[in-house]
């Protein structure tokens, strides 16, 4: 497939690579606009860029627009493909790209020009693609011709404020899809009903996880069998801290403003932190665990034989995100970060960061996870030098090579502070999610004056490396839910066997049972409710449970318990009797973590 650059080159690609897809997905996004313009005139136009899965595009509509409108946009965008209309870009003035847009009445566009003009970018060249009648300013890719967009849905609509700011206008946001092809397609809407039936915020409910509020929107609660799933996941996570050489510190959660400054986060992060006054100064919340981290290394003096020093925390942190950007889990106002951070000798990069790359590989591979890594670059919002950018950017490069691992370049996403690497985990059914990050800083330890004593007794500056396993222990959760559709191995699940009394009569041996199981070591429940046994069963198989235990008169005469297990083949399920003894040597057996050490 062939893409066409702001530059005017042709470059040749698949469309399984990112640049080609979003090249694509961009396209995509122009011909809904360009059908918007036909079938609705008067809208106003804002942006549209392609994103992780698709496209959206913000318009202004005078008299409204909802979800029964798609399909006749749907319609209008086929047959703009259908007229494969070349796509071709040039280069114009600021002066041009203005009276242009002046005179298509498309105040939004005009104010990114105004916006650009004043940039380096701007000053440079500005671009516009056009396809049959409709121009677009853009910095693009873009496909070549519309003709190769052979399928595509609109997925939805939402309102979004003009750049996201809440004092601007409201618009009509359109999300959409498309493929090369019908299957790319159906594939994808059948993704997209298997994440229905997968999804984390109703099995959350559903299976006793976890629950958000009105009284706190964007800050979950964590039920009894929720919390059980998140201690086994920080469990694991202090146990191989403890083998990898870290020691666990916990900072405060709200320092005041003067350290934020010192970090930078105060003027690079602001308008995400929940502020508050104490004692006549200004206070923050941590959305960070960074600046914490760094004042634990400063509170004694170091030498270059103490290094490295690996910090590991598991910081509660609050981050202000807009209502309409929350989803379940997966997007909080506060969240467990699993943080760790070393401070190190320039010597020590390549090692350390190799260490980090292999245990967050370790972690992946033994929760069933494949992976990608993503390289991300200074970006246009950074401090520091050229040379210590450069320094940093290396020393990652170094280490991905060195490793071996196969990685993309994502230009300009780094952290403000530093480059990164990011893992983009892939689930069960083909979706990618961004869990784990490397960054090297060579910033943070210079902004607080961080030293230690080198060999030839002169102060020197360390280098740290910020680092996550899983993120937010939070979205974990809620990514595995997801990945399991519920069913968590026996390892993992919160309950992983529950224990079904027949009648009154054999509640005495059900909690027999019961009891030994948990004396075991075994996760369980007792159901001792008078109902009848399908009902029980119903309930147990509703909440996913691994193992089933049917407990009554005649496994109580046989000194025997009845075993149903959820995960096995079909017809399989009823394991029949067997001896207590014998059923928690099996489980013992099977509940093995992958995940021990």
């Amino acid at each position: 497939m062939k893409i066409l650059t702001s530059s005017g080159q042709i470059r040749e690609g698949n469309f399984e690579t990112q640049e080609v897809k979003r090249a694509f997905w961009h396209t995509t996004a122009h011909v809904l606009a360009q059908a918007v313009k036909r079938l609705y005139p008067e809208a106003r136009c804002g942006i549209g860029p392609a994103v992780n899965e698709g496209f959206y595009y913000d318009f202004e509509f005078p008299d409204g627009f909802a979800e029964q409108d798609l399909p006749v946009l749907e319609a209008e965008m086929r047959k703009i493909a259908k007229e494969a209309l070349p796509v071709t870009v040039e280069e114009v003035t600021e002066e041009e790209a203005l009276l242009y847009m002046e005179e298509q009445g498309e105040c939004y566009k005009q104010e990114l020009i105004r916006e650009l003009a004043g940039t380096k970018e701007g000053r440079r060249r500005l671009t516009f693609y056009r396809q049959g009648e409709y121009t677009e300013l853009c910095a693009g890719p873009h496909v070549v011709n519309t003709s190769v967009i052979k399928a595509l849905k609109l997925t939805g609509v939402a309102g979004a404020y003009w750049r996201g700011r809440e004092n601007n206008r409201m618009l009509t946001r359109i999300y959409g899809i498309s493929f090369p092809d019908a299957a790319g397609l159906t594939q994808y809407l059948t993704m997209l009903e298997e994440a229905k039936r997968r999804d984390h915020r109703r099995l959350g409910k559903e299976l006793g996880l976890f629950a958000i509020r009105e009284e706190g929107p964007g800050f979950p609660f964590f039920l009894p069998r929720g919390m059980v799933l998140k201690n086994i996941l920080i469990d694991y996570w202090r146990r191989l801290h403890e083998r990898e050489g870290y020691q666990e510190i916990s900072t405060p959660m709200m320092l005041h403003r003067e350290l934020w400054e010192t970090s930078g986060h105060w003027d690079h992060y602001r308008e995400n932190m929940y502020t508050t006054e104490i004692d006549g100064r200004e206070f923050a919340v941590k959305p960070m665990n960074c600046p914490g981290g760094m004042l634990v290394y400063q509170m004694e003096p170091h030498s270059y034989k103490e290094l490295p020093i690996r910090l590991g925390e598991l910081g509660l942190v609050h981050r202000h995100e807009k209502s309409g950007q929350m989803h379940g889990l997966m997007r909080v106002r506060c969240f467990t970060q699993d943080d760790a951070h070393i401070f190190m000798t320039r010597e020590q990069i390549p090692a350390e960061i190799g260490g980090v790359l292999r245990l967050i590989d370790e972690v992946y591979t033994k929760f069933g996870f494949s992976y990608h890594v993503e390289l991300s670059t200074r970006p246009q919002d950074s401090m520091g030098s050229d040379e210590d950018w450069e320094l940093a950017t290396q020393g990652l490069v170094s280490a991905l090579e060195d490793s071996g691992m196969a990685y993309t370049v994502n230009e300009g996403d780094g952290a403000f502070y530093g480059p990164k690497i990011d893992f983009h985990l892939k689930d069960s059914i083909g979706r990618t999610w961004q869990c784990g990050t490397i960054q090297l800083d060579f910033q943070l330890p210079m902004r607080f004056g961080a030293e230690y004593t080198g060999a030839d007794g002169r102060k020197e500056c360390p280098i740290m490396i910020h680092r996550v396993v899983y993120g937010s222990i939070e979205r974990f959760i809620g990514i595995l839910t997801e990945h399991y559709a519920g069913k968590f191995p026996l390892w993992l699940a919160p309950v992983q066997v529950r224990v079904l009394s027949l009648s009154e009569k054999s509640e005495a041996y059900a909690r027999q049972v019961y009891e030994r199981l948990r004396q075991a070591g075994t996760r369980c429940e007792l159901d001792k409710r008078n109902e009848k046994l399908g009902y029980k069963i119903r309930a147990a198989r509703l909440m996913k449970l691994p193992y089933i235990l049917i407990a009554g008169e005649k496994e109580e005469r046989e000194q025997q318990i009845a075993v149903r297990r959820r995960d096995a083949e079909e017809g399989r399920q009823d394991l029949g009797s067997m001896t207590l003894q014998a059923f928690i040597r099996m489980l013992q057996e099977e509940s093995k973590s992958p995940v021990s050490l």
